[in-house]
């Protein structure tokens, strides 16, 4: 099978990092890195372009060299070059870059003046205080190596949501082309949407269930067999993801469905409702005494509890049980609803698209409208607009809207809120605003006191129509920053400022729990893709996904109303 946008991309990452820790040339660093960036915002796969015979070099930053390595990375799923790299550089040195505080620059100094080559090496180094003393580094940033090593610990097994999905794409292509298997879906927290995933459960409904075992294993993606029956077998799969795959009868496979995707407790609770009536639910089915009465679908086994079928994303035993029982589960929303989007960036600042290409593919993914919200002018690295610059972009929006039909550009900006809770622009330039969104992009280590201080300050300006971002996390690579969210969530809901639910799949910020807690504390949500680029614009569906989680309907999602139905709202903050 060829390899796919993300994994060429994946390799141009790593080559980028392995070049930066070596102090080779940046240009060729940022040459690897501005590849990655083109592959992930391509609307078709290099392996169409090239089967088409269309010359690669005709796309944004790529060059006769690096389209060659593209060929070969769809042809093998790795290049000559990142092999002869990877046995220069130590593969925990990589490791090393994702620590927050640690670039190449120090992850150079740590293992040319301590031999560190590891994050066990790293964290032992820390605990012994032997990082302080080097150039560049000192007591605070060894004190925040240790914790962030401590929390990519708790983690570890761990994996981004959307970083799984390709994985989980082929696989179960692989395993459908298998003769004699009826069926093959996914369970666990992937099927539930949790945005990170841990082991991968996969159900498979076949006459023989030693074949498809044996099918796993032989799965060119397989690292590892840890083990094969007759009814379950178990890999580890290239990128570190175990996966752990039964095969169960057809008239069993609602209940082991039912059985592998809920979380314990959810699983837990049903069961004792079944007690309560004299059944017995497993994986196997439902049974009274000895005889099944359910299983064949998971409607039956809910059925049997006198339960409506439970959406999977609600499956983790918090109220959802007692919602179905009442006949108050919430209408989750879905993509479909979504009408517009309230946050992305096009060329003007850090975008990789221009405003028509932007305007284009939201129509295309049938929206009305979307807010073009650039960088403020403080945070300089995303090429951030200071006043007349973001005045000659709206100047450039109302003339594309003039020959637009279909689709509208809202007049928008990403303000940054500066440490003491002022905001990066004056009044007289966010007036003229249709949708200002306001972010926290610095000073993340402040104490929780005096980062909701800033926040509730932001918060409390009537020119502000949406929290960015709400917590600044990055899943695996930044945590979250201290603030007293549940103080943000009820000030925004007083003020009318909505919260966003950031899809971005690295962010999903908000989280599952905070977007019902929002819900519940009447404030609403803005889920927007911060997209960069026009095929970023598809992130919605992981917000969509996030939403879900939280107990989110259409109508606790201000971007679900039209055009006409939005404009009093933002007009209502003035």
């Amino acid at each position: 099978m060829a390899a796919d946008n993300e994994t060429i991309a994946a390799v141009f990452d790593e080559l980028a990092d392995l070049h930066e820790i070596e102090g080779d040339n940046p240009f060729r660093v940022r040459a690897y890195r501005n590849a990655a960036r083109t592959l992930r915002g391509l609307g078709r796969e290099a392996a169409q372009l090239l089967a088409a015979g269309e010359d690669l070099t005709r796309l944004p930053g790529i060059g006769r060299e690096l389209a060659a390595k593209i060929a070969e990375i769809v042809a093998t799923g790795t290049c000559a070059a990142l092999e002869r790299a990877r046995a220069r550089v130590p593969h925990g040195l990589v490791e090393l870059l994702h620590v927050p505080g640690l670039g190449p620059v120090r992850v150079r100094t740590l293992h040319r003046a301590l031999g560190i080559d590891s994050p066990e090496a790293l964290a032992e180094a820390a605990r012994a205080g032997r990082l302080r003393a080097l150039p560049g580094f000192g007591e605070r940033l060894e004190a925040r190596i240790l914790e962030a090593l401590q929390a990519r610990l708790d983690q570890a097994r761990r994996f981004p949501l959307h970083k799984v999905e390709p994985v989980v794409a082929r696989l179960l292509a692989y395993l459908r082309h298998t003769p004699g298997v009826a069926r093959v879906e996914p369970a666990g927290s992937f099927r539930r949407r949790r945005d990170t995933v841990g082991d991968l459960d996969v159900l498979a409904v076949a006459a023989d269930g030693a074949a498809v075992g044996d099918r796993l294993a032989a799965w060119e993606e397989t690292a590892e067999v840890l083990s094969r029956g007759p009814t379950r077998a178990s890999i580890v799969h290239r990128d570190g993801i175990q996966v752990d795959l039964r095969v169960v009868p057809l008239e069993s496979f609602g209940a082991a469905w039912h059985y592998f995707t809920g979380a314990k407790a959810h699983n837990i609770a049903v069961r004792r409702m079944g007690q309560a009536r004299g059944l017995k639910i497993n994986e196997y089915g439902v049974f009274r005494g000895g005889e099944r009465i359910a299983g064949v679908d998971e409607a039956s086994v809910y059925a049997a509890v006198a339960l409506p079928w439970i959406p999977p994303e609600l499956r983790e035993d918090r109220g959802e049980l007692e919602a179905a029982r009442q006949g108050a589960l919430p209408r989750l929303v879905e993509r479909a609803d979504l009408r517009g989007d309230l946050h992305c960036h096009t060329t003007a600042s850090d975008g990789r698209d221009d405003l028509e290409a932007m305007a284009r593919a939201a129509q295309a993914r049938g929206l009305e409208y979307l807010a073009i919200t650039e960088h403020s002018r403080r945070l300089r690295i995303a090429r951030g607009l200071d006043e007349r610059g973001l005045l000659r972009h709206f100047t450039a929006i109302d003339e594309l809207n003039a020959r637009l039909e279909g689709i509208t550009l809202l007049k928008g900006v990403e303000v940054d809120i500066l440490e003491d809770g002022r905001l990066d622009l004056p009044d007289r330039v966010l007036e003229r605003c249709e949708v200002v969104v306001a972010a926290v992009h610095s000073a993340f280590g402040l104490d929780a006191g005096r980062q909701t201080r800033r926040i509730l300050r932001a918060l409390d300006h009537p020119l502000v129509h949406v929290l960015a971002h709400p917590t600044g996390r990055l899943l695996g690579r930044r945590p979250p920053y201290a603030v007293d969210l549940a103080a943000v969530i009820r000030r925004a809901a007083r003020n009318g400022v909505w919260l966003e639910l950031n899809a971005n799949p690295w962010r999903l910020d908000l989280d599952d729990v905070h977007c019902r807690m929002a819900r519940d504390e009447g404030a609403r949500i803005a889920l927007s893709s911060d997209a960069h680029a026009a095929a970023e614009l598809d992130h919605l569906r992981h917000g969509i996904d996030q939403a879900r989680r939280g107990w989110l309907e259409a109508r606790d999602v201000v971007n679900t109303r039209p055009l006409e139905a939005l404009r009093p709202l933002l007009a209502a903050r003035r």
